[in-house]
């Protein structure tokens, strides 16, 4: 099978497309021929060793796969890596059938993208109907999936993003208030978006100065979410006396603790493919690359040039 492999940690620039022996399925497992391959960011970081778990090489990245499985069920499965392959090995408890009415890159969008958007909203966010708020990177595939979730769930949302037409794009998915993502006085914006008020929530990936900005506008009782960093910049360290004196809360997310839950994974992503099948979710397919592509993927989701979901065909 053709797949993609790294031997050596670093860039895009390390990935390599090789050909490898077919993956053979334990007996808890199946083998799925793989017709799309979901891109997220934490592949950028599995490539370099900066991820929250260690890496071992040689690597063939991918957390994600659409396939035919043995039994010739269409489904979307995590895999414990390998997915940038044209075959992948998963768990068979862990596949969900995908409904029709609903493509292989829509499914795509809700294995990480989804499901993260949902807990950080729901299940760690707390979100109630009249709250604002703030979703960093909203042009992005989580961003793109909160913005929708937030207004259908009854709260007021400013979107955070760095171009014309992202920020388009948020308004089209029905972000009240759109914010450039690199304004000097970013916080203060935010502010201004809502009224001249801190915010209650903030879905928080990008690290650095942003994160630094966004704590200091939450509400008393406000939740900052923080679930990636994308800047590779660690915010500034935090004294807990700061967040007594505005009773505001930091949570991390991490998606890897939900996996192998059917009620944190399994059951939220058939409740989003209902959505998506009845109209009510739009998941935005921002691009699909070939395999042989993969680097040039990579190359463009961290040049912040990408939009929703991007994916790969492993055909190509």
């Amino acid at each position: 099978m053709k797949a993609i492999q790294i031997t050596e940690f670093g860039g895009p620039e390390v990935m390599h497309l090789v050909e490898l022996a077919d993956p053979k399925p334990s007996e808890t497992q199946d083998l799925i021929t793989v017709s799309a391959i979901g891109i997220n960011y934490a592949d950028t970081h599995q490539t370099e060793n900066s991820y929250l778990s260690p890496q071992k090489l040689p690597l063939v990245p991918g957390i994600e796969v659409v396939g035919t499985t043995s039994k010739g069920i269409r489904v979307l499965a995590p895999v414990d890596g390998g997915g940038y392959a044209q075959l992948a090995v998963a768990h068979t408890a862990a596949m969900i059938p995908i409904p029709d009415g609903v493509s292989d890159e829509q499914a795509l969008c809700m294995m990480v993208q989804g499901s993260t958007a949902w807990h950080i909203l729901k299940t760690v966010g707390h979100v109630v109907p009249g709250e604002t708020v703030v979703v960093h990177a909203a042009a992005g595939g989580v961003g793109t999936i909160a913005i929708q979730l937030a207004k259908m769930w009854g709260a007021k949302v400013i979107a955070v993003t760095s171009s014309e037409s992202k920020r388009a794009l948020a308004t089209s998915l029905g972000a009240d208030a759109v914010v450039e993502a690199d304004l000097e006085n970013l916080g203060d914006a935010i502010k201004a978006a809502n009224g001249g008020k801190p915010v209650n929530l903030i879905l928080e990936m990008v690290g650095g100065k942003t994160f630094d900005e966004s704590l200091n506008i939450l509400a008393p009782f406000g939740r900052l979410i923080t679930y990636g960093m994308a800047s590779r910049v660690a915010p500034t360290m935090i004294q807990p006396a700061s967040l007594m004196g505005g009773s505001k809360t930091i949570t991390g997310f991490w998606l890897a603790h939900c996996f192998g839950s059917k009620a944190l994974m399994n059951d939220v992503i058939e409740e989003l493919f209902a959505l998506v099948k009845n109209g009510k979710l739009k998941p935005v397919i921002g691009a699909t690359y070939g395999l042989s592509q993969a680097t040039k993927a990579h190359q463009a989701m961290r040049a912040r040039e990408t939009t929703g979901k991007i994916t790969l065909n492993p055909a190509q």
